[in-house]
């Protein structure tokens, strides 16, 4: 028997600090086995800090423009452009903008994904980042 659950495009915000928040869509709560997804909203001017996870992640921007650094590299990335960045590698996201939004909808490859902060070395599970206090999305 396939069961199906539907996710609200626009649920709860969490706040990840520096103007970044994530919005968790396909969850362990909404039933999810094998991988997990969601959105991050970026002020303008806001990005990511450099880091890696423990398995791929594929990332789609749906709205604004974006500056993407993969394994020291940039590139310009614009609407319905989608990165693929395989585990262990060094990237981020920053919004090109100084005063547009920017959305992201990411794609990780496994429910027990974790980030890794370069510069920290601090690891956490991306699914931590839907326990702290909301906020209310920008449509």
């Amino acid at each position: 028997m396939t069961t199906w659950r539907h996710c609200r495009a626009y649920l709860t915000a969490f706040s990840r600090g520096g103007g970044a928040r994530t919005i968790p869509l396909v969850t362990r709560a909404t039933g999810a086995e094998v991988f997990l997804t969601g959105q991050t909203l970026l002020d303008g001017g806001a990005g990511i800090a450099l880091h890696t996870h423990n398995c791929p992640e594929s990332v789609t921007i749906l709205e604004g423009d974006a500056v993407v650094e993969i394994d020291c590299t940039e590139h310009h990335v614009t609407r319905f452009d989608t990165t693929y960045v395989p585990a262990g590698m060094p990237h981020r996201f920053r919004n090109a903008s100084a005063t547009e939004p920017m959305r992201i909808l990411w794609i990780y490859a496994t429910l027990d994904a974790t980030r890794t902060v370069v510069e920290t070395g601090v690891t956490a599970r991306v699914d931590a980042e839907h326990t702290e206090a909301p906020t209310t999305p920008r449509h």
